[in-house]
C-alpha cells in the first residue's frame, strides 16, 4: 500500500513539474501575447529567414515568423506568415523587407510604413491579409553587383578584342605618326618665327588699309549723293531721255522723206543712163504701140 502511495506522489509531482516547465516556457517565449496573423508574399529568396524569426515594426519586435512555404497558386512566389502584436497599428501602406543580424547571416521581417495609405489595415483568420514585400538593401546591392559584374565581363571581352595583335600594331603605327607630326610640328614653329616677327607690321599695314578703305567708301558715298541729287547725272540723264524721246517722231519723218527723196534721185539717174539725151532734148516719148501710127512690128522690121 506504501509502494502505491509514493507512486501515486512521484506521478503527481512529475506532472506539476512538466506544467510549470511548460507554462513558463510558454511566459519565457511570449505566446501569451495575442497576435493578428498576416501573408507576405515574396518574389525573391528569401535565404537565412527561418520559421520562429523575429519581425519588427520600425526596429521594435512585434511579432515572429510563424510559416515560410511556396504560394499554393503559383509555385515562383514564397507564402510567410507572420504574426505581429494585435496592439500594433499596421496601416494598408505598409510593408515589409528582409533584414540581417550581423555576420551570422540569419534574417528577420522588418516592417515599415510609408505613410501613403494611413487607413488600419484589417485581418481575419478567414481572410488574412496581405502585405507587399520589397527587395531588401543587399538584395539590390547583389543584383546591382550582378550587372556590374556582366558589364565589366562584356567590357573586358571588347577590350580583348579591341587590344588583339592586328589593333596593336594599328595603334603603334598611330603613335609613331603622332610621334612625327610632332616633329614636324616642331619644326613649322621654328620656321613661322620669323613670320610671326613680321606680324606687327602686316597688323599697322592692315590697319591703314583699312582706313584708306574706309575713306575710299565716304568717297563713294559721297559720289552716289552727287550723282542721286536732283540736277545731278541721273536727273541730267532722265530728263535727256525724255527729250531724246520726243525728237524720235521728227527724226523718223526727216528720214522717210530722205529716202523717198532718194528713191526719185535714184530713178532720174537711170533714166540719164539710159537716155542721155534726154538731158538736152527732154525725155522721149514712149514708142507707138500696136494699131496706133507709127507701130511698126517686129517681122516689118526683120523683113
Amino acid at each position: 500500500m506504501e509502494n502505491r502511495s509514493h507512486a501515486l506522489i512521484a506521478g503527481l509531482f512529475v506532472i506539476l513539474m512538466s506544467a510549470a516547465v511548460a507554462i513558463t516556457a510558454i511566459w519565457l517565449s511570449g505566446e501569451t501575447t495575442d497576435h493578428s496573423h498576416y501573408i507576405l508574399i515574396s518574389e525573391g529568396s528569401v535565404s537565412g529567414l527561418n520559421p520562429e524569426a523575429v519581425v519588427r515594426f520600425r526596429g521594435v519586435k512585434v511579432g515572429k515568423v510563424e510559416d515560410i512555404g511556396f504560394d499554393p497558386e503559383n509555385s515562383r512566389f514564397i507564402r510567410i506568415r507572420i504574426g505581429v502584436d494585435r496592439n500594433v497599428p499596421l496601416s494598408k501602406g505598409v510593408f515589409a523587407q528582409l533584414g540581417y543580424q550581423g555576420v551570422t547571416g540569419l534574417a528577420y521581417v522588418q516592417l515599415d510604413d510609408d505613410g501613403n495609405q494611413p487607413e488600419l489595415m484589417q485581418t481575419s483568420e478567414i481572410d488574412l491579409a496581405h502585405i507587399p514585400m520589397r527587395s531588401s538593401t543587399l538584395d539590390r546591392i547583389v543584383y546591382s553587383g550582378q550587372d556590374l559584374m556582366n558589364s565589366v565581363n562584356e567590357t573586358v571581352k571588347k577590350m580583348n578584342i579591341l587590344l588583339n595583335d592586328q589593333n596593336q600594331e594599328r595603334f603603334a603605327h598611330i603613335l609613331k605618326n603622332i610621334e612625327d607630326a610632332s616633329s614636324s610640328f616642331g619644326s613649322f614653329t621654328e620656321e613661322l618665327q620669323p613670320n610671326l616677327k613680321t606680324l606687327p607690321e602686316l597688323t599697322s599695314e592692315t590697319i591703314s588699309l583699312l582706313k584708306n578703305a574706309n575713306q575710299l567708301v565716304k568717297n563713294i558715298n559721297r559720289i552716289v549723293e552727287k550723282v542721286d541729287q536732283k540736277g545731278g547725272i541721273v536727273d541730267n540723264l532722265s530728263q535727256s531721255t525724255e527729250e531724246l524721246a520726243d525728237t524720235m517722231p521728227i527724226f523718223r519723218e526727216a528720214i522717210d522723206s530722205i529716202i523717198v527723196d532718194a528713191q526719185r534721185v535714184n530713178r532720174v539717174l537711170l533714166l540719164l543712163e539710159e537716155q542721155p539725151r534726154s538731158l538736152i532734148f527732154g525725155r522721149s516719148p514712149p514708142p507707138p504701140g500696136p494699131g496706133e501710127d507709127g507701130f511698126v512690128s517686129p517681122q516689118g522690121i526683120s523683113k
